[in-house]
């Protein structure tokens, strides 16, 4: 029996229990594993379509490996504006990857985001859902040490 499974199981009998057990797996896993959207399936009595279009929907799940800290840009207009640009550059260049992207050690993963709610201290990022507010280029190296 997998791991997936016994995550799984506990959200069976709940009204919503899909989208609770994808939340469970992916604060687990730090990401929605594809074997387990099969185990979902039969477990809620669905298609495996329909459960891979319920993990896939919402922009909060992510499907498929990702690294241990997830950092996410804003990529909304204030943030655009207030050199979101080259907060992302200084990203790439210190991770040496591209957003979309995972470190070879499987560390981090950079991504886009929409807005955080934190428009007043542009631009913004997320690491594993907590905000920096600010941040400039010259704060990433601070901040990636925080990750040990």
């Amino acid at each position: 029996m997998s791991a997936y499974i016994n995550i799984i199981q506990e959200y069976k009998d709940i009204p919503g229990g899909l989208i609770e057990a994808y939340h469970a797996l992916q604060r687990e896993y730090n990401y929605i594993p594809e074997d387990a959207i099969a185990e979902a399936a039969k477990i809620f009595g669905v298609s495996e379509a329909r459960a891979y279009g319920v993990a896939t929907f919402y922009s909060y799940f992510k499907v498929g490996e990702r690294g241990r800290y997830v950092i996410r840009i804003c990529e909304s207009a204030p943030c655009h504006v207030a050199g979101a640009a080259e907060v992302v550059k200084a990203l790439e260049q210190q991770l040496g990857i591209k957003m979309g992207e995972t470190t070879g050690d499987g560390k981090f993963t950079l991504e886009f985001c929409e807005c955080v709610g934190q428009c007043q201290a542009t631009p913004v990022i997320t690491v594993n859902s907590k905000p920096y507010l600010d941040v400039s280029p010259e704060k990433i190296p601070g901040i990636l040490s925080e990750c040990q």
